[in-house]
């Protein structure tokens, strides 16, 4: 295995950590900061609005310089919004470290993936790639409970200083074992193009609108399991790796059978997200049931992320780095979205649990787009074939 992978590895598990920790530190974050929970919720929205923006920009304005130069400075933001975070003593200011945090997600992992694979065997592109996103997986098995841990125990600006060295462990690593790259030239205005496909912006719908009920309910699974299922907040970190373990076990199985039928798994894992969130909503106050319903959006929310992603650069064959960008501020923006629709519920008294039925509300409108897109394409298949 090539050094330089783990150098990507660990920075991609110190960024994953990050996007994720404050859900589990979202009392805690509320109550020092003098805010409401759904308020505190807006951290991870605004992390993801974050995303939104700068993923295909920074993709875009950073196509021209070495690889290595471009990654170290993307990390280099990561820790600066990573202390910006720790010092902040109100809201706004940790709002500002988070968004500085996020700049770096998109453009990172875009380009990251493009190191991997060129550090690596040209039988083994796939494997490094895997690799690089093994840290964001663990991130989220290992990484959010861990900073939850700390959180709880230290306060939670301790939380962001690990965050912080994490991202100066991925530096240093990057530095030292990372190789130059030249980025080949491309033509933007040719990438730009395929947005004029309308398949690609269904697909980017499906992403964005499938994806949010996921967020909707997870932004807020440490009020809901601590008020409403019962569980101590001393609990929060192990739940958390149920949650985890469930992501790792999805992305594993739904990649499998995305590669033998791709539209078929993305319908049936939003059906799946859809039925999962309608049971989390009547089985919570079971803490047996609670915990499977965890498992399960893990599992089934990030099982959808290969095969939506796959579905994507298949629509937009020609410009595989900026539909890749674009995909990624989808998710992120679904996440978003599905984050400010869940605290609006509990904001207007429909109670912690409402955020679960929001979710399912949403992904079910991502499940028809997706059968409308779906159908649009063999249509056109038989229009072709006649």
């Amino acid at each position: 295995m090539p050094l330089a992978l783990l150098a990507l590895a660990i920075s991609a598990f110190a960024i994953g950590t990050t996007e994720f920790v404050t859900t589990g530190l979202l009392q805690d974050i509320a109550s020092d900061l003098n805010v409401t929970i759904p308020q505190a919720g807006y951290l991870t929205s605004g992390y993801a609005m974050g995303v939104v923006v700068s993923a295909p920009v920074l993709t875009i304005l950073l196509t021209r310089f070495n690889r290595k130069y471009t990654l170290l400075f993307l990390i280099f933001l990561f820790i600066i919004g990573s202390i910006v975070s720790a010092l902040a003593v109100n809201f706004q200011q940790l709002l500002v470290g988070r968004v500085l945090s996020a700049f770096c997600h998109g453009a990172f992992f875009g380009i990251g993936a493009v190191v991997a694979t060129k550090v690596a065997a040209p039988n083994k592109k796939a494997s490094a790639m895997a690799l690089m996103f093994t840290g964001l997986t663990l991130a989220n098995v290992i990484g959010v409970p861990l900073g939850t841990y700390f959180g709880q125990h230290f306060g939670w600006r301790a939380a962001f200083w690990v965050i912080a060295a994490l991202g100066g462990v991925g530096f240093i690593g990057l530095l030292a074992l990372v190789p130059k790259q030249a980025n080949e030239r491309s033509n933007v205005l040719k990438e730009i193009a395929v947005f004029r496909r309308p398949q690609v912006w269904l697909a980017l719908l499906v992403t964005a609108i499938g994806f949010s009920g996921l967020l909707a309910s997870f932004a807020y699974i440490s009020p809901m399991m601590t008020d409403v299922a019962g569980f101590t907040p001393e609990s929060l970190a192990w739940i958390l790796s149920i949650y985890g373990i469930g992501l790792v076990v999805g992305n594993l199985v739904a990649a499998r059978f995305a590669d033998k039928a791709l539209a078929p798994t993305i319908l049936t894992l939003l059906a799946l997200l859809v039925l999962t969130l309608l049971l989390f909503t009547y089985t919570i106050h079971i803490k047996p049931l609670a915990l499977i319903n965890v498992f399960l959006l893990g599992a089934i929310g990030f099982g959808t992320i290969p095969p939506l992603q796959m579905y994507v650069m298949e629509k937009a064959t020609g410009a595989p780095a900026l539909a890749s960008a674009a995909n990624i501020s989808a998710f992120n923006l679904g996440a978003a979205g599905g984050v400010w629709l869940g605290g609006a519920a509990i904001d207007a008294g429909y109670g912690l649990v409402s955020p679960n039925w929001v979710g399912a509300i949403t992904t079910g409108i991502g499940l028809l787009i997706a059968i409308y897109a779906v159908r649009q394409k063999r249509d056109l298949v038989m229009k072709t074939s006649c």
